[in-house]
Order: C-alpha cells, then structure tokens, then sequence
C-alpha cells in the first residue's frame, strides 16, 4: 500500500478531506522522526514500539568479486509491533 493509497483510505474511514489526513500523517512521521533522533525509544500504545539501535562496524564481502569490504557502523531502526497489532493481523480479533 502506498502512502496515497492509505490516505484515501484513511480519509474514507474518517469522513475527513484527504488533505487534512495527509498533512496530519506528515506531521505525525515527521514527529516520530525527530523523536527517535534524541530518544532511544518511542511508544505508541496500540501500534508498537520504535527503537534506535547502533550498528556496529564489520567487514561485509562484495558478492560479485568477493573482495572485503569495510561497513561502517550505524543506527538503525526497529520496531516491535504490540500485542493487539499481531492479534488484528492475525486475525484473530
């Protein structure tokens, strides 16, 4: 699905004009963004929980020639889904 395609359906759902929806959807990713540049976590009750882990810095291989390659080390983002968002997946809600 795409970030218009979840607009409509969420303006749909809501009664609200797409407008509206997209620019509260980018106001709520843009906050989650500056977020998790100075917490090491966000909790969003219902949806999940976002981290920010470091990635430490390896040798990675070229799969073409093989030839050892320096990764560098790097934050990365995960997250944990909450327990009511894997049941409603599942379907079992």
């Amino acid at each position: 699905m795409t970030k218009s395609e979840f607009v409509d359906k969420a303006a749909a759902r809501s009664g609200q004009p797409k407008a509206e929806i997209e620019k509260t959807l980018d106001a709520i990713l843009g906050t989650l963004t500056e977020a998790l540049r100075t917490e090491p976590k966000v909790v969003l009750g219902g949806l999940g929980v976002f981290t920010v882990k470091e990635r430490a810095a390896r040798v990675g291989r070229n799969p073409k020639t093989g030839e050892a390659v320096q990764v560098p080390a790097k934050k990365a983002v995960k997250f944990k889904p909450s327990k009511e968002l894997k049941t409603a997946v599942e379907g079992k809600e």
